[in-house]
């Protein structure tokens, strides 16, 4: 299974741009924008070609590992009655 060294060095997170959100590296293009595209049920390579032609397949696919990281990572509370 990939992980964090798959996505680490295409998303970015830099206070001076889109607020501090993640986006992909090299570029403005913030990683919920594709995130979006993904939940539509785009193909990768279509949002490349699209919506997206300074992207690479794996820009596309490490937005979606970065998700599947940020949820793997996230604390659950629970209220029991």
């Amino acid at each position: 299974m990939e992980g964090k060294a798959d996505y680490i060095e295409r998303i970015v997170i830099d206070p001076k741009i889109h607020f501090g959100k993640p986006c992909i590296a090299g570029t403005r293009i913030p990683v919920e924008d594709v995130l979006e595209l993904i939940q539509e049920g785009i193909p990768f390579d279509e949002i490349v070609r699209k919506y997206y032609p300074d992207l690479t397949v794996e820009d596309v696919k490490a937005c979606a590992r970065y998700a599947a990281e940020l949820v793997r990572s996230e604390e659950i509370h629970v209220e029991l009655p």
